[in-house]
This record gives C-alpha cells, structure tokens and sequence, in this order.
C-alpha cells in the first residue's frame, strides 16, 4: 500500500521507513491500550489511592539507578553497529557485561537513596517493596540486543518482544486482580515485566540466527565505550530526574495516596511518550544514512521529523487538556478524581519530551554529546 504524500515531508524516507515506524506503532498502541487499561484504570479501582500509590512509588525510584546502569551504551551501540556491523559480537558482549556489572553495583545505591528521601518523614512504602524492582536494573542489562533490532531497522521483531511482553504482563496483573492477592504480588510483577521482557529479546536473537555465545568481552574497547557514552548517561540521569522528581517528592511531603492520584494523571501523559521514541528509533539509521550521503536530504529530514512532531505532540495535548475531567469521570473512582486538572498541564510537557526525543538523535549522529548533557542538565534544575 503507497503511503499518502504529505507536504513537505520526503516521500521516499516516508515509503522505505514507513514499515519500520507502523511496526513499532502498532508495537506501543498495543501495549498503550493493554497497559492502560488493566494497570492503571482496573488497578487503581481494585487498589486504595495509598497502596496506588505505594506500588508506583519503588519504580519512581528505581528508574534514577536504571538510568545509572544504562551507561548511556543504547544508543552509542545503535551507531557503532551502523558504522561497524563487523564488531557486532564484541559490541553488543562488552556492552551486555559492563551494564550487568553497573546493574549490580547500584543495588546498595538505592538503599542510600531511599534513606535520603526518608528524612522529610517516613515512607509508607517499605524498603523490601524497592530492593525487590531494584533487580530490573541487573536483568535489563539483556535489553542491549535492542540496540541490534534497532540498527539493523526491524521493528517487526521490536514489536514482537514488546507487545508479547506487554500482555503477558498486564494479563498476570488482570489475573492477580481477579484472584484478589496483597499488594506485595504486584510489586513482584514489576521484576517481572523485566524478566520476560529480556527474555523476549533473548530468544528473538537467537530465532534470527545469532547466538549469545558468540559475545565476547573486550577489555580494549570498554574504555572506549564508557570514553564516548557517558555523557549520554549522564544525560539519561538528568532526564530521569526532571521527569521522575515530582513522583519521588510528593510522598516525601504528602501521603501516599496524593501520589496515587498523581500517577493517574501521569499514567494518562506520559502513555503518549512511546510515539516519538518509536518514530525516532526507526529513522534514526536512514538520518545517519542521508549524513554520510546526502546533506540536504539529511537536513530536510530531520526538519521532517521535527515538524511531524510538533503537529502530534500539539494534538494530543489540546484533546487531552480539553476533555480531562471527562476522561477521570469515565474511567476513575471519584477518589481519583482531583487528578484532572494535573493531567491539562501535566500533558503539555509531551510537546517538549516529542522535540527532545527527535533532537536527541540529532545530537548523537553530530557526535554532540556534552552538548546534550548540557540541556538536559539546564532541564534538571529548573525542575
């Protein structure tokens, strides 16, 4: 089927890439809708705002030392592999071991934190609930086989692992509501999202006729890994912080169940976040193409991109703003419902978290990486 031209956007990166991009929609929509469904409107009904609350809360924290054990490798690895398709095992083997090794040398970082986040006043959520998540750090170290997906642009077997994973999760969590377990089994679910999430992208490496046992560590080119990507860490942790302070804070000053009402609406906003990562990792190796080849094509589509969303940041941000009190009359307890009027500010940060997403490429393909670290920290501590 001919993709429909649309003004101003380059055809032919439109039709190559199109089929990469709908896949990894479809991938995100699908797991959007299940996820939404069953674990924010069904749990948030089944649940009090307090346990609501409790059960988001080890996440909020867990994300600042997933950010850490990254290392910043994706999307360094997703170039290297553009440029060096070669060195595949020795990249993606020396990428796997040092953030597995980063993996478990956060674990005592997160007790740390929790004990700085306890000086306000106690959590209500406990400390067992947090080291238990802490774990998907260590398991996602796997995740670097993404990066593989991504540069050799199937979105296909992206979709796959992620959609599978996606319902298998929120059927477990459906499941649980209907069995009517303790708080402490959906805590245990988020460790497992990551299980089988890594677990997906496992056996769809090995299905494509690529073996893990062909990685290999080099020590020669770690340090040349870490050299260039960590002002990409860097920069992860202070887009951590700036998008995941709020949720660290609020129990630090209310209770928990202020937090849960709060996660509704952020649950609601940050749903939409999927489409500029899906568009952005799919065009990504035809921008670096077009940069070695073509400049002015190279340009133009990174003003594609840049224009595209905008239109859809914009969009979704009008129609969420506007029918907000709608949409928590419909689908949330009237507890919940003073999480309306955050989600008409709340989602207009989408527009930002679109720009970024796509100007975050471009800053990797120029090799600007302190540069990205620079506004990203700027974005920090005004936050």
């Amino acid at each position: 089927m001919r993709i429909p031209s649309i003004p101003g956007f380059d055809q032919q990166a439109l039709e190559k890439y199109f089929k990469n991009t709908g896949w990894l929609l479809i991938a995100r929509v699908g797991s959007m809708v299940v996820k939404f469904v069953i674990n924010s409107v069904l749990l948030s009904r089944y649940l009090s705002a307090a346990e609501f609350g409790i059960l988001n809360y080890p996440m909020a924290i867990v994300t600042f030392t997933m950010a850490i054990a990254a290392l910043g490798l994706d999307g360094f690895i997703t170039r290297e592999l553009l440029n060096h398709p070669e060195r595949k095992d020795t990249l993606l083997g020396t990428a796997f071991w040092l953030r597995l090794t980063a993996g478990v040398l956060t674990l005592p970082l997160v007790y740390l934190i929790y004990l700085l986040v306890s000086l306000a006043k106690p959590l209500e959520t406990p400390f067992t609930y947090i080291l238990i998540v802490a774990f998907t750090s260590v398991i996602q170290s796997a995740n670097i086989i993404d990066s593989f997906f991504q540069s050799k642009v199937q979105g296909k077997s992206i979709m796959l692992v992620q959609v599978s994973g996606n319902v298998i999760s929120a059927l477990l969590k459906l499941l649980f509501i209907v069995l009517k377990l303790p708080l402490i089994w959906f805590v245990c679910s988020l460790l497992f999202d990551a299980f089988i999430l890594a677990a997906g992208y496992i056996w769809t490496y090995k299905k494509s006729g690529n073996q893990l046992s062909s990685w290999k560590y080099d020590p020669r080119i770690t340090g040349y890994l870490l050299k260039h990507s960590w002002p990409l860490a860097f920069s992860a942790i202070l887009v951590t912080i700036y998008m995941k302070i709020d949720q660290v804070m609020i129990p630090m000053y209310e209770k928990a169940s202020e937090l849960g009402v709060y996660m509704t609406a952020a649950s609601l906003s940050e749903n939409w976040y999927f489409i500029p990562v899906a568009i952005v990792t799919s065009v990504f190796p035809a921008i670096i193409h077009a940069r070695k080849t073509e400049p002015d094509r190279y340009y133009k589509r990174l003003q594609n991109m840049y224009d595209l969303m905008v239109v859809l940041s914009v969009g979704i941000a009008v129609v969420m703003s506007l029918g907000s009190n709608l949409i928590y009359h419909l689908l949330f307890k009237q507890v919940y419902w003073g999480g309306a009027p955050v989600l008409a500010v709340h989602v207009w940060a989408g527009v930002f978290v679109f720009l970024g997403s796509a100007s975050g490429q471009y800053l990797i393909a120029e090799g600007y990486f302190k540069l990205s670290m620079l506004r990203t920290g700027i974005g920090a501590v005004v936050n």
